[in-house]
């Protein structure tokens, strides 16, 4: 026989003989699927920043957080280093296939709460399922503020011009 036949030949499982023609295949090393040989762990912090942007896409959604945690995050922002912080209004508990959120939001003055909170909700739940392939359990949302349009920003005046 040629080289080229021997090489094209393959033993079946059925009747042991060669038959011409079939190509041997190589078994994986491993075995099984790829994606199942190893664990893949996903952060609170991950889930909670994917939130907060996610949220504050929504329309009617003027900022993320209490008061407090506003001031603060302003005053951090203008450190030398410092920078916004995604994930400020966010809590999540993140479990092995599961996450629930907690959401603080200060809404625009004249939009109607409950559309807000639903379309925050539903994005929300979109974006953390999509990016992570958690299943988002529940997504509640506190409104702690409204923005009026003549209240000035709650950052403080920058000292050097």
């Amino acid at each position: 026989m040629t080289e080229m036949t021997e090489r094209n030949r393959t033993q079946t499982p059925d009747d042991g003989v060669d038959t011409p023609g079939q190509v041997r295949k190589t078994p994986r090393r491993g075995g099984g699927d790829p994606a199942g040989r190893g664990r893949t762990t996903i952060a609170d912090g991950v889930v909670e920043k994917i939130a907060g942007l996610a949220a504050r896409d929504v329309v009617g959604v003027h900022a993320m957080g209490s008061g407090i945690s506003r001031t603060f995050g302003a005053v951090r922002d203008r450190v030398p280093g410092g920078s916004k912080s995604a994930a400020r209004g966010v809590k999540a508990e993140v479990g092995e296939v599961q996450t629930a959120l907690d959401l603080e939001i200060v809404v625009d003055y004249g939009v109607a709460i409950a559309d807000v909170a639903g379309d925050v909700r539903e994005n929300v739940i979109a974006a953390v399922e999509r990016m992570t392939g958690l299943e988002v359990v529940e997504v509640n949302i506190a409104v702690s503020d409204v923005k009026l349009p003549e209240e000035e920003e709650d950052e403080p005046e920058p000292r050097i011009q």
